[in-house]
């Protein structure tokens, strides 16, 4: 029987890591050694057409993403954006038509999105969170939760989206800033293989990687309980 000891790769400390080197070595917690049958199972996966063709391109996408990768030694050398990522890889899988989900505080950017995708070729169809104009009373909040107190409010509904753009039978579908959660349900519901173009942080301009690399300075109280 395997030894389960809950994987922490975030805290492995390796030089020269199993999981990335015929010669590394993993920490007593390293899931690459203690979960060989879990890992065998998953390997399964990719012996579906579908999954293994979409996985083959992804690592096609991520290797192109980098330029003189010829040059011995390799240094890491980043060559485009995300948005232009998400492109070249819709045009690898042969999609056609593509979904928007996306926050209205971000509708700027959703309409340069989809002028983005429509100017490399692709049917856009976009759905924004507040569709259906559903109070946020049908979640049986209480006024004092919602953002306009005393006012109307419509709540953020995901699970219309995914909906929308399931009955559109988009090919492939991308998230701009939806919140924490409503991307959740998004995922759950979507029938369509879904990516990430931009998580929402309120604060920090879109960019929510920036507390993390500020937790040992500014944003040092994210390390304490209860911030």
């Amino acid at each position: 029987m395997e030894n389960k000891i809950s994987p922490r790769c975030a805290m492995c400390l390796m030089e020269e890591r199993i999981c990335e080197s015929e010669q590394g070595k993993g920490p007593a917690f390293c899931p690459t050694k203690n979960y060989t049958s879990v890992i065998d199972a998953a390997m399964k996966e990719y012996e579906k057409p579908e999954i293994r063709e979409f996985a083959r391109m992804a690592s096609i996408q991520e290797g192109e993403c980098y330029v003189n990768r010829q040059t011995k030694p390799y240094i890491l050398h980043p060559s485009k954006p995300r948005v232009q990522e998400v492109c070249e890889f819709a045009q690898k899988m042969n999609y056609k038509k593509l979904g928007i989900a996306f926050c209205g505080g971000l509708h700027a950017e959703a309409r340069s999105l989809s002028e983005i995708l429509s100017a490399q070729g692709f049917t856009v169809v976009s759905v924004m969170c507040k569709c259906g104009r559903m109070p946020k009373e049908t979640l049986d909040l209480r006024e004092e939760e919602k953002i306009r107190i005393g006012e109307f409010e419509p709540m953020c509904n995901p699970v219309i989206q995914a909906n929308i753009l399931n009955e559109e039978k988009t090919d492939f579908n991308i998230l701009v800033g939806l919140c924490v959660g409503h991307d959740s349900l998004f995922f759950k519901y979507s029938n369509a293989f879904t990516t990430v173009l931009v998580a929402k942080d309120r604060l920090l301009g879109h960019n929510p990687a920036a507390a993390l690399y500020t937790s040992g300075s500014y944003y040092a109280r994210l390390l304490r309980p209860g911030f």
